[in-house]
């Protein structure tokens, strides 16, 4: 007797032990870096969010949930209209966070899915309100400003959450076969105006040129023609200038060629 009395007290003694175990166990919590403690009584939320690092919670009673604060990345991909009704598929990345202060109502509200639930949603529902307002081709010329409209009506959507976006980027637009090839062929036609323009330019310059030479060769006969008229050995003053100091061979009426050189030697003589 004495000895199933005593069992009982040891397996009490160890029960009562583990029991203690569990509730100290149960009684706190690790928040984990980057991480905020949504805090839930019997299953309902508390205001209260904790704050990374250790923390006493009521055992068996109250449960914590972690919910991540640090930067996070969203990719999505899907297709838009633009303002001239050109179909556009993009690509898009989005990083942002939850606000810790926001951590518990977006757990009541939404859950943990937030993502698929409200941010996706959001990006696309912006990227076709932004795309309206532009052409295909303002799409291209203006992509920062395209993305930066984005990200602003997207955070517009998603602020009241407690999401904030940190950085909107357009990974890719791309435009139907048709439209590019349109976009193609206007960069041809532009590069051959540009082409032609440069042709002009020159063809002016060279007209320019000749008429320049044109003109200093009418002033230079001028010149000459004034000279010839106040002294006529000023022709004389020419030839004589051009001369190379040999005489020139002549043929005569006879069909004789005569060296003048040898004729001036005869002479001397």
């Amino acid at each position: 007797m004495k000895n199933t009395k005593k069992v009982a007290a040891i397996s009490i003694g160890i029960l009562a032990a583990i029991l203690l175990v569990a509730i100290i166990s149960t009684s706190f919590t690790v928040v984990k870096a980057g991480h905020s403690g949504v805090v839930m009584t019997f299953g309902a939320v508390e205001e209260k969010v904790l704050s990374e690092g250790l923390h006493f919670k009521a055992p068996f009673i109250q449960t914590v949930v972690q919910m991540n604060n640090r930067t996070q990345k969203t990719e999505t991909e899907g297709t838009a209209s633009s303002k001239d009704l050109q179909i556009i598929s993009y690509s898009v990345a989005v990083n942002y966070h939850v606000n810790d202060s926001s951590s518990a109502s977006l757990y009541q509200n939404v859950g943990m899915d937030y993502s698929s639930v409200i941010i996706v949603p959001a990006i696309q529902e912006s990227i076709k309100a932004v795309t309206a307002q532009y052409t295909a081709e303002e799409l291209i010329t203006k992509r920062q400003s395209v993305g930066d409209q984005i990200k602003s009506a997207l955070s517009e959507k998603i602020n009241q959450y407690g999401i904030t976006v940190e950085i909107f980027n357009i990974v890719n637009f791309d435009f139907s076969e048709e439209f590019n090839a349109a976009v193609e062929a206007k960069q041809t036609a532009q590069q051959n105006a540009l082409k032609a323009e440069q042709d002009l330019a020159r063809i002016e310059v060279e007209a320019k040129q000749k008429i320049t030479q044109a003109e200093a060769e009418a002033e230079s006969i001028k010149l000459i023609q004034d000279a010839l008229s106040k002294s006529p050995d000023y022709v004389e003053y020419i030839k004589w200038n051009k001369w190379n100091g040999e005489l020139p061979t002549v043929m005569g009426d006879s069909g004789v060629l005569l060296n003048m050189d040898d004729i001036a030697g005869k002479d001397q003589k």
